[in-house]
């Protein structure tokens, strides 16, 4: 008999239209286990990463530029692959998935960008439609689930409008309207307040806690230290390619290393 194959495996743990089965809910949402990345030989990106993220956390990745948070999250979704090590989602190590099993990956991994990634002259609707609109799910559904995203982020009524005529804010919630219309098991979130001033910057926070209060699994990268301050999570630090983890936030985080960590290392 031959091997099964692993994107059959991996699909078993979703539901129909590529959705986690909360049977697999007993497993880590994500490990990293021994994790390199090397794109200079001298000067590896992560170096040997070990973290378990349960499923229903909000964690926070920080690190000075450069430190590997987009590197760590592209990873998660396939964007990238390890050189060393497995990135294990619902247990399953995607590095070994099929061609076919890859877009199930994606369909339950939502990203937002700091760059919004919309298209301007598109309506906020079809913006975010197209997220299902790969996975030839009926019209009459894709337009429910729609409405219900843009109104989880407060853009009831709004669907109509061009992206491109949206506030920044708004064009960064239309992002996560996107991100979230699939009901994804977990939300990758790699800088998305970047571009906003910092009361927009807490707004997006306190959205992404909303989507996390409903169930989904958050990991959050950003170099803002007032957000890190705003919501005390347990927070993940890169640096020198290594993880660094604070369970209570900015105010743990010399007490788990043991010494004060240096300023320059992390957010200003």
């Amino acid at each position: 008999m031959g091997r099964p194959r692993i994107g059959a495996a991996f699909g078993r743990h979703f539901r129909p239209e590529g959705h986690f089965d909360r049977a697999a809910a007993h497993k880590p949402i994500l490990v990293l286990d021994g994790v390199v990345k090397v794109y200079r030989a001298d000067a590896p990106v992560l170096r040997r990463v070990d973290l378990v993220i349960e499923r229903g956390e909000f964690v926070f990745v920080t690190g000075p530029s450069g430190a590997g948070k987009s590197t760590l999250l592209k990873l998660v979704y396939r964007s990238e692959t390890v050189d060393e090590g497995r990135v294990l989602f619902c247990g399953r190590d995607i590095a070994r998935l099929t061609d076919e099993s890859i877009p199930v990956l994606r369909r339950n991994i939502g990203v937002v960008f700091q760059d919004f990634r919309l298209v301007p002259y598109w309506s906020v609707a079809h913006n975010v439609a197209v997220a299902l609109e790969v996975s030839g799910l009926p019209s009459r559904i894709i337009r429910s689930r729609v409405s219900m995203a843009l109104e989880r982020v407060g853009l009831a009524g709004r669907g109509e409008d061009l992206a491109g005529t949206l506030s920044g804010g708004e064009q960064q919630r239309v992002a996560v309207a996107r991100a979230i219309v699939n009901e994804p098991a977990i939300v990758l979130a790699d800088e998305p307040t970047g571009n906003l001033d910092p009361v927009l910057a807490l707004d997006v926070l306190g959205l992404f806690e909303e989507i996390n209060e409903a169930g989904t699994t958050v990991l959050f990268a950003t170099h803002d230290r007032t957000l890190l301050e705003a919501s005390p999570r347990r927070i993940i630090v890169l640096d020198d390619g290594r993880a660094i983890e604070a369970r209570s936030g900015l105010a743990g985080l010399s007490s788990q290393m043991g010494r004060p960590m240096a300023a320059e290392r992390l957010p200003a």
